[in-house]
């Protein structure tokens, strides 16, 4: 029989393995780390030497997902998905792929962020393995979740399911719903004239500037007002700006790139909307035009798979956990927008893109152990 996967010890010696292997995200530091498919490949082999089928299937050129499977598929199919990318290790104040374990932390980047996840996404898996499992679970360690999701898209076009488990760190709460955003850009034109020649030029800065205070009191007067009882307010802030040509120049063009948090319920189109109007308010005229955005995620409380998780998490660690949602984003919402029913529980820790991070050890221990017990619950 094949050991205890499941023990801190086994837990521990698999994190660690995680957390050597830089995996940052090659669109966000591309000379810093080109990871991702040296992390999928060790989880490939780690998975299919506990006797899992695995694969790995290419997103983009050097950028594969983890797809594993057991069970023995009569029946429903769950989904285990973490991503496998990280942030930058520049800037840390310690090793960043250096893993130390002290007390019951495990410090390193990507430690909480979230190869904690991911480690008890592989155990719980593998000790499914050796069970006669109804149904089939699907493991997810998927690419680039920390800039677009390329990853989890590519898994959802190529994979059905009937429930999904995200496992970023939640704290052991149990997350149902998140905002979504979406990202716009502004463009105001001005006419170029020399800078002396106030009778000529027009700044499409000075244009612009009218049009921030406009989105200003947009975001502050109705936004804020608009809440979710588990979200807090929608919200919207002007991220980057661009413009000019020169000190002694009219400035002939101006960008604005702004990004919207939405909560459920709000569209693309109201967003568009919402900036047109504050464009006209400020008594100018710009071109709008959004160009990514990804939706809210809504689990219904009463859902299968939010019952299974809810009665696993209360029979492993004594108590029910609490349901709440958060105001950032996750690859959750991408299953969600697929039809597929999900949710986020993962372990607890600190630092998520920050210059010390860590995950606690026992939190990755009783996730693992959640998830392996909704496993049986949802498919049993």
């Amino acid at each position: 029989m094949q050991a205890d996967v499941l023990s801190q010890s086994s837990l521990l010696l698999l994190l660690q393995e995680l957390i050597r292997i830089p995996s940052v995200n090659p669109t966000l530091a591309p000379d810093e780390s080109d990871g991702e498919a040296a992390l999928a490949e060790h989880a490939r082999d780690w998975l299919a030497s506990r006797g899992l089928k695995v694969r790995l299937e290419e997103v983009t050129a050097g950028r594969p997902n983890v797809v594993a499977e057991t069970g023995n598929g009569e029946g429903p199919t769950l989904v285990f998905c973490a991503h496998i990318d990280t942030v930058s290790g520049a800037g840390m104040s310690i090793p960043p792929f250096e893993p130390r374990l002290e007390g019951n932390r495990v410090y390193g980047r990507g430690s909480y962020d979230m190869k904690g996840g991911v480690a008890a996404v592989m155990a719980a898996a593998a000790a499914l393995n050796q069970e006669d499992l109804a149904g089939r679970v699907l493991v997810a360690l998927v690419v680039d979740e920390e800039h677009s999701s390329i990853g989890a898209d590519h898994f959802v076009a190529q994979h059905k399911a009937d429930a999904c488990i995200i496992t970023e760190p939640t704290e052991g709460r149990l997350i149902l719903t998140h905002k979504g955003f979406v990202w716009s850009e502004l463009v105001t034109h001005g006419i170029a004239a020399h800078g002396s020649r106030w009778d000529l030029g027009v700044s499409a800065i000075g244009r612009m500037g009218r049009i921030i205070a406009a989105l200003e009191r947009l975001d502050q007067e109705e936004l804020r007002r608009r809440t979710h009882p588990l979200l807090g307010p929608a919200s919207l802030h002007c991220a980057t700006i661009a413009g000019g040509v020169g000190l002694s120049t009219y400035a002939p063009e101006c960008r604005l790139q702004v990004e919207r948090r939405t909560l459920p319920g709000e569209t693309l189109e109201q967003v568009s909307e919402e900036l047109e109007n504050a464009v006209r308010e400020a008594g100018e005229q710009a071109t709008v035009t959004p160009y990514f955005h990804r939706t809210p995620l809504v689990c219904d409380p009463q859902s299968a798979i939010a019952r299974c998780l809810r009665e696993a998490a209360q029979a492993i660690t004594g108590s029910p956990p609490e349901e709440t949602g958060v105001a950032y984003w996750t690859d959750a919402a991408i299953f969600d927008a697929a039809g597929i029913p999900t949710l986020n529980y993962g372990p607890g820790g600190a630092g998520a893109h920050a210059a010390v991070e860590w995950v606690d050890l026992d939190s990755v221990v009783s996730c693992a152990h959640v998830l392996a017990d909704t496993a049986r619950r949802f498919l049993g």
